[in-house]
């Protein structure tokens, strides 16, 4: 009995610290899911943000993204393989198809920050804003952590 209230017990608290972990904004049908942003070393002037949308509606299409407050310049990227070099490329817009989705994480589509006004440290909180073509702005908190942290 003992043993099964410690299982009980951990398997709470296990679910307690993810939801702690996992954060979500929603926008109509589209929900954008973990908002999240790996630490920078003093210094550097870029960072990247990554996240999901799940579109559960028609198809959408996010056409902007923004942080004056965060980096001079915030722009949606994809890594692409150019004759077997991996290079990161502007995209203008990334669609959303309906009931499907989109996900910007590393090594693939994200946004890049440019221009850090400040480092991204363990544990800020950062605005940022999303401008779908029909859902229109939607304001996210994207959350420092490390890499290996489950997301969700």
């Amino acid at each position: 009995m003992k043993l099964r209230i410690r299982t009980l017990l951990a398997g709470g608290l296990l679910l307690a610290s993810t939801l702690l972990h996992a954060h979500q904004f929603a926008a109509g049908k589209l929900l954008i899911v973990h908002p999240w942003a790996k630490p920078t070393v003093p210094g550097s002037m870029a960072g990247a943000i990554y996240f999901d949308i799940r579109n559960s509606g028609e198809a959408d299409t996010l056409v902007a993204v923004s942080s004056p407050a965060l980096a001079e310049q915030v722009e949606m990227h994809n890594h692409i393989n150019d004759n077997g070099v991996m290079r990161m490329r502007q995209v203008p817009n990334v669609p959303i198809t309906a009931n499907a989705q989109a996900h910007f994480k590393p090594h693939g589509l994200h946004v890049m920050l440019m221009g850090l006004k400040q480092p991204l440290k363990l544990g800020d909180k950062l605005p940022l804003t999303l401008r779908f073509q029909k859902a229109g702005e939607v304001k996210v908190e994207v959350v420092v952590q490390a890499e290996d942290e489950p997301a969700h």
